[in-house]
């Protein structure tokens, strides 16, 4: 059976660890078996119990204090040093896999230095090549509500489903403050988004609306699900959107995944047959001698030092023979 891998990401302040915590009790509620990573480094605390924290491998203020970096220069750090061992991670997922239903990821709360990261990619990457693997973008509903604040989420999400190049799925949190109807109904009726910016003219706001055009195809193959981290309310919904992802995956991106490795393969035996002629014709225009190259500056002065060592021997030889 397939073990589904869950990456939640979100911007600061959009309640993906809280989220985090209510998909964890969830799980182990319906008697669901969960293994949880976290690859945060810089969060101070975590109200649910990580199985394998970034944290414990990488101290992030030793970071910051040894390579004299900032805030998310030391979370990029952080992570590039997690991502060396991350073939570790995998060995004890592979291990575990039997035994397993869900793998929750929770990721640093400044997304870019995730997403847009080699890292990040390593550790995507890494994970879906073994797991059916969905990634979920949560959006701050009451913050959204501007509709260029909403733009500017959509926009993060699209990113993200192309970067990631995986099943993605738009969580709206925080509904029991705030209903994201209003979001639906943006994403699924293009003259009702047009409509909410019919009284600013501004330049946002103009191209808020030539944005919102471009991105209607993207919103027809969107799946969104409302879900309130503090209440539970929509969870259900969400991992049933879950499910529909990991269906995805299986026949939509593990074909195309397959393709790109195999792509890999011919380009990388395509290099190495290149590099084999190459050493066949060095071999030929050589004869099979040994050939001994190189660089200018050094064989300078390793043709000063034979020249001065014959000058030596000569003399050591004329003082023989007197």
């Amino acid at each position: 059976s397939f073990k589904w891998a869950i990456f939640v990401m979100g911007m600061a302040g959009s309640g993906k660890t809280t989220l985090m915590q209510r998909l964890n009790a969830h799980l182990h509620m319906a008697q669901k078996r969960v293994y949880v990573l976290n690859i945060d480094p810089a969060v101070t605390s975590l109200p649910y119990g990580a199985n394998i924290d970034i944290r414990d491998t990488v101290a992030y203020k030793e970071v910051m204090k040894q390579y004299g970096l900032g805030p998310n220069g030391a979370i990029l750090t952080s992570l590039n040093l997690f991502a060396t061992r991350f073939d570790q991670v995998l060995g004890i997922l592979d291990k575990r896999a039997p035994e397993l239903d869900y793998i929750l990821v929770d990721t640093p709360g400044q997304i870019e230095v995730f997403s847009w990261s080699a890292s990040g990619t390593i550790i995507t990457e890494a994970l879906a090549a073994s797991f059916p693997t969905v990634v979920v973008y949560i959006v701050d509903t009451p913050r959204t509500i501007s509709p260029n604040t909403f733009m500017s989420n959509m926009l993060y999400a699209c990113s993200t489903m192309y970067k990631t190049k995986l099943p993605l799925i738009v969580t709206f949190n925080k509904t029991d403050v705030v209903s994201h109807e209003f979001a639906v109904e943006w994403m699924t009726d293009f003259e009702a988004f047009q409509d909410s910016l019919s009284s600013e003219t501004t330049f946002m706001s103009n191209l808020t609306r030539s944005m919102g055009m471009v991105l209607d195809e993207f919103y027809k193959q969107l799946k969104s699900v409302g879900v309130s981290a503090v209440t539970g309310a929509g969870i259900t919904d969400f991992f049933d959107a879950v499910t529909e992802g990991a269906e995805e995956f299986k026949t939509t991106y593990l074909p195309e995944m397959e393709r790109r490795k195999q792509q890999k393969a011919e380009r990388d035996a395509k290099a190495a047959e290149q590099s084999m002629q190459r050493l066949r014709q060095d071999l030929e225009e050589t004869g099979g001698k040994k050939v001994v190259t190189s660089l200018p500056h050094r064989g300078k002065h390793r043709g000063t030092g034979e020249a001065e060592e014959e000058e030596d021997s000569d003399d050591e030889e004329e003082e023989e023979e007197e």
